[in-house]
């Protein structure tokens, strides 16, 4: 091995790991670092990389890439792993493998390295991209290589190498923040029955702290997918960047629970989404005066399905790709705008409209109308009642 592409992101696991390759290969290590939306994280990156000992670092924008190939369609297929996880996550890691490994044939690299531990999800869902895109790229994985048990391992060989990183042995968790969300796990945070320290939260105020008034949120789609807050369309990356911003005032999108890795253990996260929450709830109210019964339904038992690919790395297998297709599909209607209340970690729709709309007020009315009779619906009830009933017979006869 020549020349690996390590993804990098400066924090604790990744820092070790630029050293750590360059001592136990030999190899050149080119750095490169996704711009999913962390921010201020990314400041000073070049110079610690080169500190570190990178040949160089490349720095990708991928917001505008990552809000709307990949968040936008998790939006319109109302895309949730095991009820409450939004897959923030799960939907920037594809991203970034697909730009890690066009860097690595840019480079002429002949293997790419990753920071994912061989416990976790991240491992299969990066590796899954690489060999999607590169079948026979070389696959260097250091949690799977070397003797370091844990993060505070890492920490005092950071202290031993002179490698500055932020983590602390009084601050273990990790933590991964992009343009979606941010996700806390490990240390302190393995035990399902801790709180979450109120200080780690960063993009969302605690729900009691938040604002004590309420605020409506008009948001406008066009065939399902986000394009403006209140009247005013607005750019992927800053329409979701606003939704983030007043949602996190409101306390919204916090999540703590023990989900199912694909490799099989259970394992405790902690997630903030509040743009996104704001989405699903506005979109889904859009839907419903939209789409027809069972196409919704259909495309329901599909979510099902994306959510749990998306989770488990599939970004690039060919049942994703039809599901994609499909869903897009099911959006042909979705335009209008729905509203949304905020307060105090809640989002609860207050209306909803849209030019195609299949709700009729005629049709629905308690009072007079001329478009339903009401006489029809006794033969509808019969029929559906004629199995219970031959039922209900040959039990007496018995």
């Amino acid at each position: 091995m020549k020349k690996v592409v390590l993804a990098y992101s400066g924090g604790l696991d990744t820092s070790v790991m630029l050293h750590w390759l360059k001592q136990h290969y030999g190899c050149e290590v080119v750095c490169y670092c996704a711009d999913v939306g962390q921010g201020e994280e990314l400041d000073g990156l070049e110079e610690k990389a080169k500190a570190t000992g990178a040949s160089k670092l490349y720095v990708e924008d991928l917001r505008a890439e990552f809000v709307t190939d990949f968040v936008w369609l998790a939006v319109k297929a109302n895309a949730v792993y095991e009820g409450v996880y939004l897959l923030g996550t799960s939907l920037a890691r594809p991203v970034i493998a697909k730009r890690q490994i066009e860097i690595a044939r840019r480079e002429g690299a002949d293997a790419v390295a990753h920071g994912a531990t061989g416990k976790g999800n991240d491992q299969v869902r990066f590796e899954l991209t690489y060999y999607a895109m590169e079948p026979d790229i070389h696959v260097v994985a250091p949690w799977r290589e070397w003797d370091f048990k844990g993060r505070s391992d890492l920490i005092a060989y950071a202290e031993q190498h002179d490698i500055p990183v932020t983590a602390t042995h009084a601050k273990p968790y990790s933590t991964d923040r992009n343009l979606m969300h941010v996700s806390y796990e490990g240390g302190i945070l393995e035990d399902p029955w801790a709180e979450p320290p109120a200080g780690i939260f960063q993009m969302t105020k605690a729900p009691e702290a938040a604002k004590a008034e309420a605020e409506y949120v008009v948001v406008n789609f066009e065939r399902g997918v986000p394009v403006g807050v209140n009247g005013e369309q607005l750019g992927a990356v800053e329409l979701l960047t606003r939704l983030n911003h007043i949602g996190g005032e409101h306390g919204v999108g916090r999540v703590d629970l023990v989900e199912n890795r694909f490799v099989g253990m259970k394992s405790r996260g902690v997630y903030e989404t509040p743009g996104v929450t704001i989405l699903h709830a506005a979109h889904r109210a859009l839907e419903s005066i939209t789409m027809d019964r069972e196409v919704l339904r259909l495309r329901d038992e599909l979510s099902l399905k994306f959510a749990e690919s998306v989770y488990y790395g599939f970004w690039f297998a060919p049942e994703t790709e039809l599901l994609r297709r499909m869903i897009d599909e099911t959006q042909r209607d979705v335009t209008g705008e729905a509203r949304v209340k905020l307060y105090r970690g809640n989002v609860t729709v207050a209306g909803r409209r849209a030019p195609r709309s299949l709700y009729s007020e005629r049709l629905a009315t308690f009072e007079a109308d001329t478009i339903y009779n009401q006489r029809d619906a006794e033969g509808f009830i019969k029929l559906n009642a004629l199995r219970l009933r031959s039922r209900a017979q040959l039990g007496k006869q018995l």
